[in-house]
């Protein structure tokens, strides 16, 4: 593996950093508020979910009482 010198290092780092796309505000207001909705969402189908099995497995145990 060569050696580069710390020079060398940021000069690759700048020329590298150089190419990236960084994202507009607005793409990273619209992405932030997708992902705050689908956690919502998920919280949502998790909870009905554990709901939906917390009382199938009450009615079932309250049978055999």
């Amino acid at each position: 593996m060569a050696k580069t010198n710390p020079f060398q290092f940021m000069q690759q780092v700048r020329a590298e950093t150089a190419k990236v796309t960084w994202p507009t505000r607005r793409e990273v207001l619209v992405t932030t508020v997708m992902v705050f909705i689908m956690a919502a969402l998920t919280a949502v189908f998790f909870f009905l979910v554990d709901l939906l099995i917390r009382t199938g497995l009450a009615g079932l145990l309250g049978m055999f009482n």
